[in-house]
């Protein structure tokens, strides 16, 4: 049974709405699995007066059918069962129906319909505008194809634009609350864990009850009759049409060809032929578009780098997509041999750099001495890499960082390498104030401890 964990700000958006004097229209979506519905019946285990209806891939007219026999049972009403009703009677008899409190009403999958009739978001603008706007009602639209709510909900050309009082795109959970799902488990252990789950409840679900991270990718991803094997083409061709071009794309990515030129070459198209696939995959949290901490101006920097935020969909395409062949004629222990050669070195430490970026936010918040306003990291030829650079504009502030998920105790010369660089990046934000902080799984040697003891603007984390 899938655990719900945090989803805290979700919920207090939701009971805000509820609180609410005037009726409310709340649009909830995100991609599949991401905890839409476990957030929806959380939030209406707290309250009475709930109908949820979850739409279905059949014909508006059999979704209206299952619609009204809901309504029917919810309102006691026997006629309604037999009569041969639209959408606008449907309503009309809900809201007749008096409750004590304010009835709250969700149709989950809401896209479903709408694909079916193109003209079912005029009807729902229909439906609020003369009916539900002034009752004492609220109203969920809930849906997992972000490319058709946002069509049919959220978009200025959408029937409805402009009617929502509230929306809620839900994103995967972060690493802080991973833990949550685990039991007895370092942040260290479960660091493997998230990069092949992300903070996807029921990818982790799946992989709850291991402690080998690999006996649970063998088990669950390698296994051909796991969902999670065929996971990114379900994911993926629910939400575009050619699927074989967009495969192509997350696959050149996955490879390391990160700057456009890049993937147009590996491509074999042109640069500006690959805008339209890269807005849908960065519109469905798939992709991102990631540049030097220094720039402040991401749009117009022409070091930008595209880079896959869904961990699980960073790992199939690296793991498992180059060597379907393999897996499809039962060869899963030569493919578990390539995973094992790289996943540490070549990927989970990459997630780890991530996390430690997440990581800043919290201990910003706990200490006053670590003040800033954005945070990422650095590449370019001013100063090589820098896992962590966190920039505070208004103070001045420049925090540098290295992020080591290593065996093997980190010393001075790590601190010696950031002091090296630290000009270069001094002289691109104007700090006037910097400090250091090294993040090492495996802890750091007594010099480096001695140091951080002389030096207030040195910060060393042993793990997360």
């Amino acid at each position: 049974m899938e655990k719900f964990v945090n989803r805290t700000k979700e919920l207090d958006t939701l009971e805000k709405q509820y609180q609410s004097r005037s009726s409310s229209l709340v649009i909830v979506y995100g991609r599949r699995r991401v905890g839409k519905t476990s957030l929806i019946n959380e939030f209406l285990k707290r309250h009475n007066d709930t109908l949820y209806f979850l739409a279905t891939e059949e014909s508006e007219t059999q979704n209206l059918n299952a619609f009204k026999l809901q309504v029917a049972e919810y309102t006691d009403n026997e006629l309604l069962k037999s009569a041969n009703v639209d959408w606008l009677t449907v309503f009309k008899t809900l809201v007749n129906y008096k409750t004590e409190t304010k009835k709250i009403v969700v149709m989950d999958e809401f896209q479903y319909i709408g694909k079916a009739n193109s003209a079912f978001p005029s009807i729902m603008q229909k439906v609020w505008d003369t009916l539900l706007a002034n009752e004492n009602i609220m109203l969920i639209l809930c849906g997992s194809l972000i490319s058709l709510m946002k069509s049919q909900t959220l978009d200025y050309g959408s029937p409805l634009y402009g009617r929502r009082t509230a929306q809620i795109k839900l994103k995967q959970i972060a690493f802080k609350h991973y833990g949550e799902f685990y039991k007895d488990m370092t942040a260290e252990q479960l660091v493997p864990f998230y990069a092949v789950t992300g903070g996807v409840p029921k990818y982790i679900e799946v992989f709850q009850g291991y402690e080998d991270v690999y006996e649970a990718i063998q088990e669950n991803v390698l296994n051909r009759q796991s969902f999670l094997y065929e996971e990114p083409y379900f994911l993926l061709q629910r939400e575009v049409t050619e699927i074989g071009s967009y495969f192509s794309l997350i696959k050149t990515i996955a490879m390391g060809n990160r700057k456009l030129s890049e993937i147009a070459s590996s491509l074999d198209m042109k640069a500006t032929s690959l805008t339209k696939y890269l807005k849908v995959l960065t519109d469905l949290d798939l992709i991102e578009r990631e540049v030097p901490a220094t720039e402040v101006s991401s749009e117009k920097s022409k070091s930008g780098l595209y880079r896959i935020t869904d961990n699980y969909i960073a790992f199939w395409f690296k793991y498992i997509y180059p060597y379907r062949s393999y897996l499809e004629k039962g060869e899963d222990e030569y493919v578990m041999s390539k995973i094992k050669e790289s996943f540490i070195q070549n990927f989970a430490s990459f997630v780890y750099e991530d996390v430690c970026r997440e990581k800043m936010w919290e201990l910003s918040a706990k200490e006053k001495t670590l003040s800033f306003e954005r945070v990422g990291r650095y590449w370019g030829s001013k100063a090589g890499e820098i896992d962590i650079v966190a920039i505070g504009n208004e103070e001045k502030n420049l925090i540098l960082g290295e992020c080591k998920y290593t065996k093997k105790e980190k010393g001075l010369e790590l601190l010696h390498t950031l002091q090296e660089k630290t000009p270069a990046i001094v002289a691109l934000t104007g700090a006037k104030n910097v400090q250091y902080i090294i993040f090492s799984t495996a802890g750091f040697t007594k010099g480096l401890q001695e140091e951080a003891k002389r030096n207030a603007n040195l910060i060393l984390i042993d793990g997360l």
